[in-house]
């Protein structure tokens, strides 16, 4: 990969007002889809968060990538967690990059794993790379999510992870029966699909996208804060779907005692959620809807 562009603050390095050599600084890029920022946590030495026109996007700590400073991403380790025996490699599938977190996490816990990443903006992996270096058995290609998903080989993966959000939004093409019977194609026997999107009342979204994801995988359920869960206000939603039963009870312990617990739903519940709703097909796919004003900004 090529150096480094203009458009760069040093991440470390002596600044003009004569700070100390070691002391990060903030790093700024124009990328294909805005303004990345990567901001130094001055309570973690190597840890750095990574906006995108003012929105989190990941959060990496370099010295310990076990530490997951995001709830929902801690909710994608729980899961990972729970699907084997621990420090069994698992073969993933990545489809949305940012700064891979959950890849480095994957690569920590279970040494082996062998990882594809796909990310649409080149020059935001060109800025990960630079600046926070990825770990051996973490293949990073620059691609539309579903095109690659349409490409990967049967039966190759034991996860599918879809974490996709241009600027604040999942794209439509990406929440349809069509793409999620894709990522089943992917999966050998057993294998895990997990998608990540957002939601706020009435959950809409949420439900029409439970319906997608169980039309393809008879074992499935939702992954939720209590007050999202509720209606009572936007945050994150987590599918996950399988052809084999999923480990609903382990992970639903993890997840209570997370420092921020979330409920699994799944079974009865889940039929509550979902209700009359349909599956949504390529044809009346829309984008995920736009959060409330200042739901993901850093200030």
């Amino acid at each position: 990969m090529t150096g480094s562009t203009p458009h760069d603050r040093p991440a470390g390095g002596t600044p003009a007002g004569g700070a100390p050599a070691d002391e990060p600084l903030p790093v700024q890029r124009t990328v294909a889809l805005g303004t990345a920022k990567l901001l130094p946590d001055l309570d973690r030495p190597r840890a750095w968060l990574l906006t995108l026109d003012g929105t989190p996007q990941s959060y990496v700590d370099l010295a310990d990538p076990t530490h997951l400073e995001f709830e929902y991403i801690r909710r994608f380790g729980h899961l990972i967690d729970a699907l084997a025996p621990a420090g069994q490699p698992l073969d993933a599938l990545h489809l949305g990059g940012g700064a891979l977190t959950l890849p480095r996490y994957l690569a920590a816990t279970r040494p082996g794993s062998r990882q594809h990443v796909v990310e649409a903006d080149g020059p935001l992996v060109q800025l990960v790379a630079d600046h926070l270096p990825w770990p051996d058995g973490i293949e990073v290609t620059v691609g539309d999510a579903r095109t690659a998903l349409a490409a990967a080989p049967t039966g190759s993966a034991d996860l599918v992870v879809a974490d996709v959000f241009h600027g604040s939004r999942t794209p439509a093409h990406l929440t349809s029966v069509e793409f999620v019977a894709l990522a089943a194609a992917a999966l050998r026997p057993g294998g895990c699909y997990a998608a990540n999107l957002a939601d706020g009342p009435p959950l809409a979204f949420a439900a029409a996208q439970a319906a997608t994801v169980r039309a393809v995988f008879p074992h499935t359920c939702l992954v939720a804060e209590p007050a999202v869960l509720r209606g009572r206000r936007y945050g994150n939603v987590l599918l996950i779907g399988s052809h084999a039963p999923l480990p609903a009870d382990g992970l639903a312990r993890r997840l209570a005692g997370d420092p921020f617990p979330a409920r699994l739903t799944d079974d009865a519940a889940l039929d509550d959620l979902i209700g009359g709703t349909a599956p949504v097909r390529d044809t009346e796919a829309v984008d995920s809807p736009p959060p409330p004003d200042g739901a993901f900004s850093v200030g």
